[in-house]
């Protein structure tokens, strides 16, 4: 377990990244969890004292990584922008997202969906279903279905999808 401090900061002007709440995980630290890492990573602890499980470790370039902090743990926390936050983490070598059976159910609709997701790097597959699994209503959920099939029928990863969404607002 290594134990740190960081300073929370947030994106101003990021591009997918826009409005991001994070911590910064130094190249020194983050090879302390998972020496000569270069990509993203799932990590487990305590955050000041909240425990955490399954939080990724996302590149930055350089050997740094950032650590995303949503709405609910900031909440959780009672933090900001600018609080120090204490961190105790190791590599959560246990962590697996189950593919929800209503998603599975869509893409075995045309061969290709499937193939194309499985395709996927994993945390791109995650991506997709932690988004479907946060839909807060069923016509949510439903809809989000829908963008799924079709971004596996384009061969879209998580980002260029929701880049594709964005554009036609």
């Amino acid at each position: 377990m290594v134990t740190f401090e960081a300073e929370i900061e947030r994106f101003s002007k990021m591009g997918e990244k826009t409005g991001w709440t994070f911590v910064t995980i130094p190249k020194d630290i983050a090879n302390q969890i998972k020496p000569d890492c270069r990509k993203s990573f799932r990590v487990k602890g305590l955050l000041d004292e909240l425990p955490v499980t399954g939080m990724s470790f996302i590149p930055m370039g350089e050997g740094d990584f950032i650590l995303a902090l949503n709405s609910t743990i900031r909440k959780q926390l009672k933090k900001e922008e600018g609080a120090k936050l204490h961190l105790q983490l190791e590599e959560d070598k246990t962590f697996k997202i189950e593919m929800p059976e209503d998603l599975e159910l869509c893409l075995l609709e045309e061969r290709h969906f499937l193939e194309n997701f499985l395709s996927l790097p994993k945390s791109h597959q995650n991506y997709y279903i932690n988004w479907l699994n946060t839909a807060k209503t069923e016509p949510t959920r439903i809809k989000r279905l829908t963008q799924i099939v079709i971004a596996m029928d384009k061969k879209q990863n998580f980002s260029e999808m929701m880049r594709s969404y964005k554009n036609e607002k």
